[in-house]
């Protein structure tokens, strides 16, 4: 809509996630090997011509955040490409993102169940999710307290927050939000 071209990379499957690590299905990988990756794609695309790389994450492990922080410094230091990183970690945009978001206590809650039931229904559990009680553990101050699992923290399930609130609607709402934040950060950039 506003002129600029645009090349979508697939997404990337594998993420650092040792706070899940007790899970089944999760698979971890190392901070450096996602932030040598995005550096790597990064200098690809400056390579081929590709003047900004803008990364869209929706995974809030404090590992993951400091390894895609380090990717967008190396980057920027390598002065080849421009980066648009919106964190959303930082206030000023989770103020955005609603009270659950804000609160920390958004694994698998309302904020994210929500966002599936717009765009993924098919991978919800309806059933199991409606029946889950509200859990107000806010990852933010667990991590804090120095907990790094989601056991820990006291999610022996790996949710936080109140998935049986979660709807289609709000999700499409929290979606068009996410990709005015992505938007925002590349005209930033720009």
């Amino acid at each position: 809509e506003e002129g600029i071209a645009v090349l979508i990379l697939p997404p990337l499957a594998y993420a650092p996630a040792p706070f899940a690590n007790a899970h089944a299905g999760t698979l971890s990988i190392r901070p450096e090997t996602l932030t040598a990756l995005v550096v790597d794609l990064g200098s690809a695309i400056a390579q081929r011509g590709v003047a900004m790389l803008a990364l869209a994450n929706s995974h809030f492990d404090p590992q993951q955040i400091a390894a895609l922080r380090s990717a967008v410094h190396a980057l920027r230091a390598a002065g080849r490409l421009k980066v648009a990183f919106p964190d959303l970690t930082r206030r000023r945009l989770a103020e955005r993102l609603g009270e659950e978001f804000r609160s920390g206590a958004c694994h698998a809650g309302s904020y994210e169940s929500s966002i599936l039931l717009a765009e993924r229904p098919e991978l919800v559990d309806d059933e199991a999710r409606q029946r889950l009680p509200p859990l107000p553990v806010s990852l933010v101050e667990a991590a804090r307290l120095g907990r790094t699992t989601f056991v820990e923290a006291g999610l022996d399930l790996a949710y936080c927050g109140d998935p049986a609130a979660a709807s289609a609607a709000e999700g499409r709402k929290r979606v068009a939000e996410l990709g005015e934040i992505l938007a925002e950060a590349v005209r930033a950039e720009l």
